[in-house]
């Protein structure tokens, strides 16, 4: 396993995303996906499933010191004593004492930023969180995220594949030694029949998959590609055996276009 390091946190290059993954489906995989190799593990307050990411940490045997879990406050909760109370019933959800990285999860214009990261810097004094960042952030929040913070910002989680271009907020985030988490990185499963992925994965002797996400992991970012399909956990963590060339990697990000973006919650904010 490769880590992204920033600010303190050190975080494994490959994670499980679980959103829509519930019940006993969501407990299955992540304990599946731990006993394969993964030490990377994301979940959020709205995916209603923290209860079963933690069952499933128990159920596989991995020591809690070994594995990375992140969990993200939605945005109904971003007033200071709001917070506070959500992140004690997400640990509680979890049964665990603390996380290790506390995201907010999308911008909420509503609240004051500068109270709302003042109350996500409390809960790591506190002890809830070892570490705190922001998602879906654009370069401007970037910008005024970590002058408010009393505490230092570790990542950016955001929507990131070959299909949309991140280059700004990247570069904004390298700017202030912020990690860059990739959310959709395999667009959804859309680069499955993607003729430019395919050629370069017949080099490697790799499928699409791998190769959109170790274009990702060449680059310093972190990604968490979400499954229901216990098969394709190893599939996706079989990537730290071949290197792309600086050819194929401009030829995928060659691949971004305009209209590349795949999430649309209707109230996420207009990007740089």
């Amino acid at each position: 396993m490769l880590f992204v390091e920033a600010n303190g946190a050190r975080i494994p290059a490959i994670g499980l995303g679980t959103w829509e993954l519930s019940g006993r489906l969501a407990a299955r995989v992540v304990e599946q996906a731990l006993r394969f190799g993964y030490r990377h593990i994301d979940t959020a307050q709205v995916y209603d499933n923290e209860r079963e990411v933690g069952d499933g940490l128990r159920a596989s045997g991995v020591r809690r010191d070994d594995v990375f879990l992140t969990t993200k406050v939605w945005t109904n909760h971003f007033a200071p004593h709001d917070l506070e109370r959500s992140v004690k019933e997400s640990l509680a959800r979890l049964r665990l004492p603390s996380v290790d990285l506390l995201l907010l999860h999308w911008p909420n214009p509503h609240v004051p930023l500068a109270e709302t990261l003042g109350a996500l810097s409390h809960a790591k004094t506190m002890g809830l969180t070892r570490h705190i960042g922001v998602s879906n952030f654009t370069v401007a929040l970037i910008e005024q995220a970590v002058a408010l913070s009393a505490e230092p910002l570790v990542c950016n989680q955001v929507e990131y594949h070959p299909y949309l271009d991140q280059a700004k907020v990247r570069a904004a985030c390298d700017q202030h030694g912020l990690a860059l988490v990739a959310y959709s990185p395999i667009a959804k499963g859309r680069i499955k029949s993607d003729q430019t992925l395919a050629e370069i994965g017949r080099v490697h002797r790799k499928t699409p998959a791998q190769v959109c996400l170790r274009w990702l992991v060449q680059q310093n970012v972190a990604a968490i590609p979400r499954t229901s399909r216990i098969e394709r956990l190893s599939e996706n963590i079989e990537i730290f055996d071949f290197e792309l060339s600086k050819d194929e990697m401009s030829r995928i990000a060659a691949l971004a276009n305009p209209k590349g973006r795949l999430t649309d919650f209707g109230f996420a904010p207009k990007w740089d």
